[in-house]
């Protein structure tokens, strides 16, 4: 097994520069697949002509997380796919030590890295020296190491999710077919977290997130529990944006007002049937 057995998938809307980090992080001689979500040709030459071992593929549309990575999983030709967000970058032991354990596991789906944020760079050398394999139920989404043949009777992602809640599915969906998920917590992979775009359209994607993150929420909870459980779940959510938005409305603080908005107007859409359909205004 060796780097010409993977390859990675990024999924990427307007990254800006962070994406070129990413890919200056992984190895040159393995293959990596861009995802751009949009129709922008100019960062397909960009991207391409700076980086042999990088083939752009442009959506024409902003089709989010899943069916994005979706396009990619389905034109791998390896055995195993890493899936990172352009805001990940690879330690430079990381795709060794992916290899360093597979050979110790008899049969898995996913591994999952441990998570290396800015806030905890420093944490416990012993525990990220362990290389001690955990089988958890699900792994964080920014970096996911597959074993493409555990995928045949499952499927990939669940395109209804345009974003959150993807990761969550696809890995209880392999857990009910008895596939095994592990994180490893000697592979160090730093992820910034939600900062895959660029800065300009912060106030946008924090919109955007807001609406999604309540859209995902109840309908994650109504596909496993059906539309009551789902509903009473989210009902302190509902009843809090609801409040919040006329809180902010009469203390003139329209930046709150709006993000409280997006949250109750995703949990709206998401109880009347409306699939997820809100996009970021850029």
């Amino acid at each position: 097994m060796s780097i010409k057995d993977i390859t990675v998938i990024i999924t990427s809307f307007r990254s800006g520069e962070k994406i070129k980090n990413c890919i200056k992080s992984v190895d040159p001689k393995t293959k990596i697949l861009l995802i751009e979500n949009s129709n922008d040709l100019s960062i397909k030459k960009n991207i391409e002509n700076e980086f042999d071992n990088v083939e752009c593929i442009l959506t024409n549309d902003n089709f989010g997380y899943g069916k994005s990575n979706n396009i990619g999983l389905k034109k791998v030709t390896t055995k195993y796919a890493l899936i990172l967000n352009p805001d990940a970058t690879l330690y430079s032991s990381a795709l060794e030590n992916f290899f360093k354990i597979i050979r110790t596991i008899s049969e898995f789906a996913i591994i999952g890295p441990y998570i290396q944020e800015e806030k905890n760079i420093n944490n416990d050398e012993n525990y990220t020296n362990d290389s001690h394999a955990i089988e958890v139920n699900n792994v964080k989404g920014f970096a996911m190491f597959l074993n493409l043949v555990e995928f045949k009777e499952v499927g990939f992602f669940d395109e209804n999710f345009f974003f959150y809640f993807e990761e969550i599915d696809l890995c209880r969906r392999l857990k009910n077919k008895g596939k095994k998920i592990y994180l490893i917590p000697s592979i160090m992979i730093h992820h910034s977290g939600a900062q895959s775009h660029e800065k300009s359209i912060n106030k946008e994607m924090e919109l955007s997130r807001n609406w999604h993150w309540m859209w995902s929420t109840f309908n994650y909870h109504k596909k496993y529990s059906g539309f009551l459980v789902s509903f009473l779940i989210v009902l302190p959510k509902l009843g809090s944006a609801l409040l919040k938005v006329l809180f902010y409305s009469l203390i003139f603080n329209k930046e709150k007002k709006e993000i409280y908005y997006q949250r109750l107007s995703g949990l709206v859409n998401a109880i009347i049937g409306k699939s997820s359909w809100y996009r970021p205004k850029v």
